[in-house]
Formats: structure tokens, sequence, C-alpha cells
């Protein structure tokens, strides 16, 4: 919902009902992934995809339906087997689409959320998409790390719900999770939608070079909230990172400390390492790899030439970091694309990022078999 809240708020501010339609689980090689939303407001247009184009007509109809209905409705989206260009998808994908009628009455929560979102306070609404009793279908619950508001329908419910959704919170995750009736974890019946809306996730840029500001321009089109980080004041200007959110002058392992203590990073953190520079690598990297849950990030890269690479591995040795620290660290930094300028190597290492973030293997699609999209590890 985060791409499409502006204007689901405009209609929601007018106090008029917009037909919004969220993927909330997918199958096989499905197009867009669960928590895509696509809103159509009350004159008929539209916002927002929930499969690139192979089911957007169908469901932008039943989005008008909904409306006129005021009920909500799961549907499962997928391929015909009498005529795979009939409302299905091509693909072989299988999508289940929430859609639903979201106003002030529908939502009065949605003001409230919309400020945590844009403030990049942690958030998460629980939706109950399936039920024996469909008068739970639509009934939602609003947890943040300090409380919940609204309800699914019993305090046991909420309890068992807000429980777990702290914990997707904490990751940033978005799932489908299943219960008994009333809440019960050993049980069917009741399916719960939960959408998490943590802050962005952060990528931390060391060394105020060319690269990096290619770094942080590729890194901010993928949604991290970027820092760059240099000694050299020099260098680490804002207006040589125009596309960075911080420009920071400090020594790169006593800036990563801070971090940490201040509970800033977090296992959703990339750091990109470019100075190739010992005397800023070594401390920085030493610390790096060594950081423990919930600190420890997702990813931690270092440029630098072959040769590089060996004297910088010695030096950690040297320093006391053990083999299964310095397993952690991907250096050289990037896929093997043939990048040359650096724009091209910003591509490589944001490719390493995300085949490491989602189980791909870099390999060329038209040389593979079998599935294109890859599930989280």
């Amino acid at each position: 919902m985060r791409d499409v809240l502006d204007e689901l708020m405009e209609t929601w501010k007018a106090g008029e009902t917009a037909g919004v339609a969220t993927v909330v689980q997918t199958f096989r090689s499905a197009p867009r992934p669960a928590g895509a939303s696509m809103v159509v407001a009350p004159d008929a247009s539209a916002y927002g995809s929930v499969s690139g184009g192979c089911v957007e007509g169908a469901v932008y109809e039943l989005a008008q339906e909904v409306v006129v209905a005021g009920e909500a409705v799961l549907h499962r989206y997928g391929v015909s087997d009498d005529d795979a260009f009939a409302v299905g998808l091509t693909c072989g994908g299988i999508l289940d689409v929430f859609v639903e009628p979201v106003s002030k009455t529908t939502f009065p929560e949605l003001g409230d959320v919309a400020a945590d979102i844009e403030a990049g306070t942690p958030v998460a609404v629980a939706t109950v998409i399936a039920h024996p009793d469909t008068t739970w279908v639509g009934r939602r619950l609003v947890v943040r790390p300090e409380g919940t508001t609204g309800g699914l329908g019993s305090d046991r419910a909420d309890a068992a719900v807000a429980d777990d959704v702290r914990g997707l919170l904490a990751a940033g995750r978005t799932a489908t999770l299943t219960y008994g009736p009333h809440g019960e974890r050993r049980g069917e019946g009741m399916r719960v939608f939960v959408a998490s809306y943590a802050p962005k996730p952060r990528m931390l840029v060391f060394g105020a070079i060319d690269f990096a500001a290619a770094v942080a321009r590729q890194a901010a089109f993928l949604g991290y909230q970027v820092t760059v980080c240099d000694a050299r004041p020099v260098f680490a200007t804002a207006a040589r990172f125009p596309d960075a959110h911080e420009v920071v002058v400090s020594w790169p392992h006593k800036y990563l400390a801070k971090q940490v203590e201040a509970g800033a990073i977090d296992e959703r953190t990339v750091i990109c390492v470019l100075t190739h520079d010992p005397k800023f690598d070594v401390p920085l990297l030493e610390r790096a790899l060594q950081l423990e849950p919930p600190h420890r990030p997702a990813f931690v890269g270092a440029m630098g030439s072959r040769r590089t690479h060996d004297d910088r591995l010695a030096r950690l040795r040297e320093a006391g970091v053990g083999e299964d620290a310095i397993a952690r660290l991907s250096s050289p930094i990037g896929l093997d694309l043939g990048a040359r300028t650096p724009e091209e190597t910003a591509v490589s290492i944001a490719a390493e990022i995300i085949a490491l973030q989602w189980g791909g293997r870099g390999d060329r699609l038209s040389a593979r078999d079998g599935r294109i999209h890859h599930e989280a590890d």
C-alpha cells in the first residue's frame, strides 16, 4: 500500500470510498510480491498494480463492484486451462488478491497509519481476509511496538496476532498468517494478512569517491535510506552526493560503532566499503564482520582488486577476525557483469545485494530452466 498511499489518502480525506486490491499471497512465478496494491478511486482512475498487467482489468472491475456492494472479497487468479489469455496469469503464477472498500468508516485508523509511514515509525496492519464467520472479514488490528488499536473479533485473536505481527514488524516482513477461528495457534479457518511498514532499510556507503555517488544513486532508487561516510571533509560533501539522505564526516569505524550503540544497525542494513584503503577499511571491516544479531548487517561488501582483497584478508586475520566472520565478506564486491564505469559498477553491486536477498544466482535467465522468481531465505 505504501506506493499508492498518497492517492488512497486523497479519497479517504475527502470522505469517499476507494476500492483497494492487495496481493496477499503468491504461488509459483507470480509477477508481483505480497503487499503490491492497486487503488481504484471514485472517479474510476486506477493507481498501482497487482500483477504487472496480467489481471489488472479483472481486478479493476472487481474493485469497483466491491465499492458498490460494500463487502470485501478474497479472489484467486491463476492460469486458465481453457485459455491462457483469458483472465489469468499467463506466466504460470497464482495470486490471492484481497479487494476491499476503504473509507473513513471502514478504516478509521488509516490517517494515523499514514502518518506513521510518512514519519518512518514502525507500524503494521493485520487484516482478516478469510474466516468461517464472514462478519470477521475485513476487520483490522493496527500493531505498533508499544500497543495496538482496532480489533479482529476476540481478545484471544487480538493477542495471538499481535504477538506474531510484532515479530514480522521487527524484520520488516509482510506475510499471511493462519489461525483457528478464534485465534487458536493450532487450527485453520482464519487467515490474516499482515502488511508491515518498517523504516526503510539502510545502506551505509563508506568512501566518498565517484563510485560511491553512483552506488548511492542506485541504492536510493531501490528504496534504501543512504548514508555516505568518509573521514575526509573535502570529499564528504552533500553537493557531491545529492542522492544520499545523509553525508557524514567521520572515521568509518567510529561512525559504525556509534550507529550500533544507537541501535541504528539491524539485519536489513547493507554496508558497502569503497575506499580500498587499509587504514579506513580494516578497522571498519573488523567491526562490521563481527557484529552479532540483531545488529549483524544483511550484507558487507568491499571494493578492490584481487591483490587488495588478499592484503585485506591478511590484515583482518592479523587483527584476530575469525574465518566465520571473514566468510561474511563479499569481496571484491559486485557480480561479474563486465562493469567498467561507476554507474555500471553500481548496478553490479546492487545486483549482488538483490541476488543474496532473494536467493538468485546471477545467471542469464535465458540460459536457465525452472522458476524465474525466488523466495526469500
